[in-house]
């Protein structure tokens, strides 16, 4: 006599319900040039950016303005403790050239400070790596 068979089930897979009132802005930002072009506004004309890097630290200096955007406010928020330019850029769900010029603005207002990232030493030092070596050899 064979074992019975058991059938596996597969779940429905259902769309999510589109987003309503408040709802709709929670959601990450559309992939358009248009939503792009308005978040940055008049501003990518310009050209002139801050000489921002990916793994520039920012850092929220002042408090919310109640003029800022929605965008503005979601970056000074994020960046009550220091984040790189990557890390806001992937929490943001945002392309990093949106997030500069984002940054520029607020950087010009002064609400927010970039640091250079703390660069380590050149050379490492000769004891830990000794030590590092023999906790090795001995294994």
């Amino acid at each position: 006599m064979t074992p019975p068979q058991r059938q596996r089930r597969h779940p429905k897979e259902q769309p999510p319900p589109p987003p309503t009132g408040d709802d709709a802005r929670d959601g990450p930002p559309p992939k358009n040039p248009e939503r792009l072009y308005i978040i940055t506004g008049a501003a990518v004309e310009d050209g002139e950016r801050a000489p921002i890097d990916l793994v520039t630290l920012i850092v929220a200096s002042a408090d919310l303005p109640p003029s800022a955007t929605p965008e503005q406010t979601a970056l000074l928020r994020l960046c009550q403790a220091p984040l790189s330019v990557a890390e806001i850029s992937a929490y943001l769900n945002l392309p990093f050239s949106v997030v500069t010029v984002l940054l520029t603005e607020l950087l010009a207002a002064e609400l927010v400070q970039a640091r250079a990232p703390i660069v380590r030493q050149a050379r490492a030092d000769r004891s830990l790596l000794e030590a590092v070596m023999h906790g090795l050899q001995k294994l």
